[in-house]
């Protein structure tokens, strides 16, 4: 039997948490190389690709000319931020948001919605989102795991019952995901979202982050 030895010499550059957070970034843009972000988008993009390690999904992102300044607005202005799961909402710097007065919600599990989306002999995220959006006018949604949230908040938006002030839409999958970014994107609403089925509660929360730090910024 071969012995196996799994002592190694290798050494953490740095276990400076800023230190870490600066040099992956530094790696990313040089790796992304040139791009068609703005400065305003590009700290989106780069978050996104940190809590990834995939630029293809980076590359992907696409974004409504008012997005960031939208989303930086509805939170200085204290608006809720829906989240479609539990995910998101546990992964998002709480503290950011609550500083201005907003706070962020989740419907998903509320028995109400539950109850109704049985009734309905429908999904729970699309009970959700009718739910959220009589609770958060001119606020941001950040949708990373459901297309069917986001397909009926699209629909709510055109049907003019629903006036987000911004919609993250980068939910992840293979039933419905590309298809629901696409009707997102045709959207005159201020949206961050991107191209194709890759996506998630992850990126979604980075995005989200990044958003909240640019607001947080003087």
């Amino acid at each position: 039997m071969i012995e196996m030895d799994f002592r190694t010499e290798f050494k953490p550059l740095t276990v400076q948490p800023q230190q870490i957070e600066g040099k992956s970034f530094e790696m990313i843009t040089e790796e992304l190389g040139p791009h068609p972000f703005t400065d305003e988008q590009y700290p989106i993009v780069q978050r996104v690709i940190h809590a990834s390690a995939d630029f293809e999904l980076g590359r992907s992102m696409l974004f409504h000319p008012d997005a960031i300044q939208a989303g930086i607005k509805a939170i200085r202005s204290g608006k809720q931020v829906v989240a479609d799961v539990q995910m998101v909402q546990v992964g998002t710097n709480k503290q950011r948001i609550e500083k201005h007065g907003g706070e962020i919600k989740v419907y998903i599990s509320d028995p109400d919605v539950m109850e109704e989306a049985k009734r309905l002999n429908t999904t729970r995220a699309i009970i959700s989102m009718r739910k959220a959006i009589k609770e958060a006018d001119g606020g941001i949604f950040a949708i990373g795991n459901a297309p069917t949230a986001l397909l009926e908040l699209i629909r709510l938006i055109k049907e003019g019952e629903a006036k987000p002030g911004l919609v993250i839409g980068l939910p992840v999958g293979f039933v419905s995901a590309a298809e629901s970014k696409e009707e997102l994107a045709k959207l005159d609403v201020p949206f961050i979202t991107n191209i194709g089925r890759k996506g998630g509660s992850t990126v979604t929360v980075a995005a989200l982050n990044a958003i909240s730090i640019l607001a947080d910024q003087v």
